[in-house]
């Protein structure tokens, strides 16, 4: 298990968190966001396991927050979702594309 980037997958390999201005050195985007953190739910109240943390409208954005954990996980490229594919194709297929 180990940390990554929530856009492109590059592997933070530092021992600590990032601190809010640390970029991926390989997108650009920020790190210590919701979208990396231990405690992101997207079915929990707010999105957020942690119920100390203040509310966190921007999951892709720098937070300041201080329960954030760089979540360790296997990092998997966003696949299509296939309902949404499928339905693509419907649309496609009835407008002659």
């Amino acid at each position: 298990m180990t940390r990554h980037c929530w856009k492109c997958g590059w592997e933070w390999t530092l021992a600590t968190n990032p601190g809010r201005s640390e970029a991926c050195h390989q997108c650009g985007s920020d790190l210590r966001v919701c979208l990396n953190c231990l405690h992101y739910d997207p079915r929990a109240a707010q999105q957020c396991r942690e119920r100390r943390a203040e509310p966190v409208f921007e999951k892709h954005v720098g937070t300041f927050c201080e329960w954030f954990d760089f979540k360790r996980r296997v990092f998997a490229a966003p696949d299509g979702n296939p309902r949404e594919d499928k339905a693509r194709d419907a649309l496609k297929k009835l407008l002659g594309d």
